[in-house]
């Protein structure tokens, strides 16, 4: 495995830890089943992928030959059940601690995920056509938590949370342009996660958000 591998593959075991841990969070929130935490855990960590996959042409998708990414997942997910069951009064007594901490996991997992998705495209030989690669790359970011939000019947995240696509997007960009002028990967890599991290935490803290229909 080469360094650029290497990195990328760090890369994308973090973001699935991160994106099944909030997606657990979530499922134990709406008080679902161990299969129903795990369940959710696992699409909210792999359904970008997937998606991203099909739309490269990739079949059948990651998810279903290399079960390594599905295992980590699992295990994220289990421990966030675990601790919700057996520390459940403390669970809830410090329900918006737990919010924040979801909140970070998950600007964590799109960061990471909007790195991989955009380096998949650019690996497939896409990186002349800079639309589809931070699409991909986005698409990568956000799948699996809209898969998760209408599985939970909510309005999607990124219609309706403070700068969500938008700092998926800018990320993604962010990450393009300099792997396009030749910059070393890992430094795309981290220029990439922190610029996606710091606008979903700022959006939050401050509650940047686009226009909208008021009331």
């Amino acid at each position: 495995m080469s360094w650029m591998d290497y990195v990328f593959h760090i890369t994308e075991i973090i973001g699935t830890i991160a994106f099944a841990i909030s997606g657990a969070m979530v499922a134990c929130k709406k008080r679902m089943d161990l299969f129903g935490v795990l369940f959710l855990g696992g699409v909210t960590a792999l359904g970008g992928g997937t998606i991203r996959d099909v739309l490269l042409g990739h079949f059948p998708p990651n998810m279903f030959y290399s079960f390594k990414f599905l295992l980590i997942a699992a295990v994220s997910a289990l421990l966030i059940f675990i601790l919700s069951y057996r520390f459940h009064e403390k669970y809830v007594a410090n329900e918006e601690r737990m919010n924040q901490i979801n909140n970070i996991l998950d600007a964590i997992g799109l960061a990471a995920f909007v790195v991989t998705g955009t380096q998949a495209a650019i690996s497939a030989g896409y990186i002349d056509n800079p639309f589809l690669c931070i699409f991909l790359g986005t698409t990568t970011g956000v799948g699996g938590g809209v898969i998760r939000d209408m599985m939970c019947q909510e309005t999607p995240g990124i219609l309706r949370k403070h700068v969500y696509a938008v700092a998926a997007i800018i990320g993604g960009l962010v990450y393009y342009l300099m792997c396009y002028f030749g910059l070393e990967s890992t430094l795309a890599t981290a220029g990439s996660m922190a610029v996606t991290v710091v606008i979903r935490l700022l959006a939050t803290k401050f509650r940047w958000s686009l226009p909208k229909i008021p009331g």
